[in-house]
């Protein structure tokens, strides 16, 4: 059995989310924040040189132990995309087509698109996915593999992000550990009772026609925000909550699945001598980014 160390980077809207694994066994994941350069830098001049660095707080284990590393990337953020292409190492970028799923739309995004190839290899079909990122996506498929469809909604950190920042006198507002009561005497009590009430009643509600459709189907939480939505959930319903799963590194899962079945899977030569925009411009996969609305 092959136990050579590899990595997966899976780029979200928030963070980074690196695993690194021993052939197909998963060793650890991290998460960590952005590469963010100089501002006053533009990737698409040559001014970026390959004397350029992530800085430490970017990466999962000291950088020497990445740059001769095989790294598999899926990305939904163009700007970093281009900054781990232009990295040392090996990088794999992993696009929608390399993910063998049926009867995807052109636009899925490529964390949904690796969630369900995960979900289909570890949890079988039918199969329904919610991933609480910074979008919370709600994605089945059926019997057949067949992806359905699903749904794309602003994810719980979202929605209080968005109230504070886009409203004059409601307050920033901490997400509670617990369940908040649904009928509120304060401004933050009702925050939290309409975003996360709203929030678990949708959810069980898909859940609910899905099971009408699919009945007794897993359904797998996933994604940051899914052990604080499941413990909503086990509040709000106890018996509901009983009969989902959990499993927060079904992305990681389904990006170990596509390096199992491309085993070929052509590297990018990377040349340190070019400036950054140059070896961007010569060595660049073309890649879909999707929807882009993982963490």
């Amino acid at each position: 059995m092959e136990t050579s160390i590899w990595y997966g980077l899976i780029i979200g809207n928030s963070r980074l989310h690196w695993s690194q694994w021993s052939g197909e066994t998963l060793l650890k994941v991290v998460h960590t924040p952005h590469w963010c350069l100089d501002t006053s830098l533009s990737l698409d001049h040559s001014c970026i040189h390959s004397h350029i660095r992530p800085p430490s707080n970017c990466l999962p284990v000291p950088e020497e132990d990445l740059v001769n590393a095989e790294i598999w990337i899926a990305s939904v953020v163009p700007s970093q995309t281009k900054q781990w292409q232009g990295y040392y190492g090996h990088p794999q970028m992993v696009t929608l087509a390399d993910v063998p799923l049926s009867n995807p739309y052109p636009s899925l995004g490529i964390d949904r698109a690796l969630a369900m190839w995960g979900a289909e290899n570890h949890w079988g079909c039918p199969v329904l996915v919610i991933d609480g990122g910074t979008a919370l996506t709600i994605t089945g498929m059926d019997a057949h593999g067949q992806l359905v469809g699903g749904a794309i909604l602003p994810g719980l950190m979202s929605q209080f992000v968005t109230l504070s920042q886009t409203t004059a006198m409601l307050p920033w507002t901490e997400m509670p550990t617990a369940l908040p009561k649904r009928w509120a005497l304060d401004t933050t009590e009702a925050i939290t009772s309409g975003i996360i009430h709203t929030l678990i009643s949708g959810i069980q509600q898909f859940v609910h026609h899905w099971w009408l459709n699919f009945p007794g189907s897993p359904v797998v939480l996933t994604g940051g925000d899914g052990d604080r939505l499941y413990e909503y959930l086990t509040q709000y319903d106890a018996k509901f909550a009983g009969q989902l799963s959990k499993d927060s590194v079904l992305v990681f899962k389904g990006l170990s699945n596509v390096r199992r079945i491309h085993p070929n899977f052509p590297a990018l030569t990377l040349d340190p001598s070019p400036s950054f925009g140059e070896r961007l411009q010569s060595s660049s996969p073309s890649f879909i980014l999707g929807e882009g609305v993982g963490e």
